[in-house]
């Protein structure tokens, strides 16, 4: 049960333009690469970034430092190397705090941690979630520093440490709930005290929402017969959150919690295979799932429970200030493998989520709401992600003003007013075309792109840069673009026209393209990597991004950390730092062994960072891991030896766990300055 990334695995079998096609075209055609400038700010920059920034800009960001920067920011640390060491690394001038472990109590009355792995399936409901991701602060009384929410997604579980030596033998109903209450997000009610960071355990907020916490279905899809279940025959209550990786949140205070792999919990314990082309095109396996629910629980079961995974891969809406409040998938905003949204208005205060599929070569999605915001009208504002218009982008080589990349639609999904839509007999209304938001996408011919991953909007004006983490697996090459396999990934941005978040038009750009000049010293190769990219900041695989309130670009990886062949001298997971304007980049942390550093959330100040680190402990590829006793898998021996390869955060946890971590400068001063 280490991580395995389904995502790496396409289930888009259409026949739609990949986005590579278009970047060779491209490319070719204005000889960026050939001229030896290599990808980024020498193109889209040349009509500066923030003449854009106008009075439409979005100022969505809620760290209450100003109104967003109107020129670079500085970046004033000194970059750090790589690292294959199981220890957390931060710069100069810089400490970091290990707090709120997988297990640790959450109430006053949780059930302590045994580091034996023994702790039960009830234990694990009273206690912090397994393999934190995505999460925000929310500071008390709207402006707090020092004290606030934090709530944070547990994505999976891994079985070799979550059980302890038994391990999954026996398999039985206690571990399939012990596995679902590690799943779903936590609310935290936290305090800094004397530079210190910790839970108030006795808070009244402190919250875990699980795999089996009830949640209402909103929106046009809610009580549709395809959402309906022998548990729920009004197809509007569900039972829990699953595979909650990155977040968003919204102007009125809420979080939002995405749900990604929801598939890898779907088998069947029948010799049937039932499944349908949604099912497949969504990637239920026909076998039996890693996770064995199935066995226990029958809504997990595809052919016992057809319509179950309908209910899943939705954004999930939590009212971390109502801990009586019950979440609400809001079905509105599409149904796929979402990664995480980021918000943005519109130039007449709409509210716009964009959001992305991550799987290797599906797509980038915005919603747009029919309704308008208005400022301390939360009952109102909730109801704006109810109702709105679904978009899928078409990215294209065409020519832009300023002669940028390239340029782009936003193809509406809407079964009344798409004619390819309306034509087509799989969606017989507006909430199947929601539900199947997948195969709504394939129809009208939207752009495959490489692992759309986090999405985020400047602080400053309308850029939305959203990294792309990687495809491995593709082969369309030509003289331009020699790199048949995206093993590294880029992170691409765009400006809407107008600056207006609401424009059906875009123009596009890649910030930067990541490789690795030490592997490929050649620059006139693009393995080695666009402009920005030197053997001081090289990395892989982008994931987690986000921008503090001076519009700086943090860089979060999830990718290969063998530290050898094309990744050597990438070292363990990291997280970097980049200027939008000039295109530098430094390496700002590196995470333990086997790690993904990921989740990024400020407070208002910008004086205190929290990211998390997740899956410590996956030894599979790293250098250091080690050799499993003969006639064992690797889990089995990390099962019966779980210090063998990691002792994150510490020994005497008897495991590798998933933490946050608190970022601080030792003078008190603001993040990255």
């Amino acid at each position: 049960m280490s991580h395995f990334d389904q995502d790496d695995l396409p289930s888009n079998l259409s026949d739609n333009e990949h986005f590579q096609q278009i970047v060779d075209r491209t490319v070719s055609r204005r000889g960026f690469l050939k001229s030896g400038l290599g990808l980024g700010a020498a193109a889209f920059l040349a009509a500066p970034l923030f003449a854009q920034a106008g009075k439409h800009a979005h100022q969505h960001m809620d760290h209450g430092r100003g109104h967003g920067p109107k020129k670079g920011p500085r970046i004033g640390f000194t970059p750090i190397g790589t690292s294959s060491a199981d220890t957390i690394v931060v710069p100069e001038g810089y400490q970091a705090q290990i707090f709120a472990r997988w297990g640790d109590p959450l109430f006053a009355d949780s059930p302590a941690w045994r580091p034996d792995g023994t702790n039960t399936g009830a234990d694990q409901g009273r206690q912090i979630g397994d393999n934190h991701d995505g999460m925000h602060f929310f500071p008390l009384n709207g402006k707090s520093a020092k004290e606030g929410l934090l709530v944070m997604n547990h994505e999976y579980t891994n079985y070799e440490y979550l059980f302890g030596a038994e391990f999954m033998t026996p398999w039985t109903a206690d571990k399939v709930l012990k596995a679902q209450n590690a799943h779903g997000a936590s609310v935290l009610h936290v305090r800094q005290h004397k530079g210190k960071w910790d839970i108030v355990r006795n808070s009244k907020y402190n919250r875990r929402i699980t795999g089996n916490t009830p949640m209402q279905i909103s929106g046009p899809a809610a009580g549709h017969s395809l959402m309906r279940t022998k548990a729920d025959p009004s197809g509007k209550r569900v039972l829990g959150t699953l595979n909650n990786c990155a977040n968003g949140f919204t102007p009125w205070g809420t979080y939002l919690t995405c749900e990604e792999n929801f598939n890898g919990y779907f088998g069947t314990t029948s010799a049937a295979d039932s499944r349908d082309d949604v099912m497949r095109r969504y990637g239920i396996s026909a076998r039996g799932t890693g996770y064995r629910w199935e066995e226990f629980d029958e809504r997990f079961d595809y052919v016992k429970e057809p319509n179950e995974s309908n209910r899943f891969g939705w954004i999930v809406e939590i009212d971390p200030f109502d801990p009586s409040s019950m979440p609400v998938k809001r079905t509105a905003l599409g149904r796929f493998k979402h990664e995480n949204c980021a918000y943005a208005f519109t130039a007449d205060r709409r509210v716009v989520v964009y959001m992305g599929d991550d799987q290797v070569n599906d797509y980038i999605y915005k919603f747009v709401s029919d309704g308008r915001f208005v400022p301390g009208k939360d009952a109102a504002n909730r109801r704006l992600l109810d109702n709105g218009k679904l978009y899928v982008a078409k990215f294209s080589d065409g020519a832009a003003s300023g002669d940028f990349m390239g340029d782009g639609q936003w193809i509406l999904l809407d079964k009344q007013a798409n004619p390819v839509l309306a034509a087509d007999g799989r969606f017989a209304d507006q909430a199947e075309v929601l539900i199947k938001t997948r195969l709504a996408a394939d129809a009208v011919g939207a752009t495959k792109m490489d692992r759309p991953e986090w999405i985020t909007v400047h602080p400053g004006t309308n850029e939305v840069y959203c990294t792309l983490t990687n495809n491995s697996s593709r082969t369309v090459t030509d003289d331009a673009n020699p790199r048949a396999q995206n093993r590294y990934g880029q992170i691409i941005r765009w400006r809407e026209a107008g600056s207006d978040a609401a424009a059906t038009s875009f123009e596009w750009d890649l910030f930067v393209v990541a490789g690795n000049p030490i592997a490929y010293p050649d620059r006139s190769d693009l393995r080695s990597g666009s402009a920005a990219i030197t053997a001081d900041n090289t990395f892989n695989s982008p994931d987690g991004i986000g921008f503090d309130a001076d519009g700086r670009l943090w860089i979060q990886t999830d990718g290969n950390y063998s530290n050898t062949g094309v990744y050597a001298g990438q070292g363990n997971n990291q997280m970097l730092c980049a200027d939008p304007v000039s295109g530098e980049i430094k390496r700002f942390l590196v995470g333990p062994s086997g790690c993904e550093i990921t989740g990024l959330t400020f407070t208002p100040d910008g004086k205190t960072m929290f990211i998390n680190v997740q899956h410590p402990g996956e030894a599979s590829g790293h250098p250091n891991s080690p050799t499993p006793t003969a006639g064992m898998s690797m889990d089995q021996f990390i099962s019966q030896n779980p210090l063998a390869f990691s002792q994150w955060p510490e020994a005497s946890g008897g495991r590798p766990r998933s933490a946050t971590v608190v970022v601080t400068k030792k003078d008190g001063g603001i993040i990255g300055t």
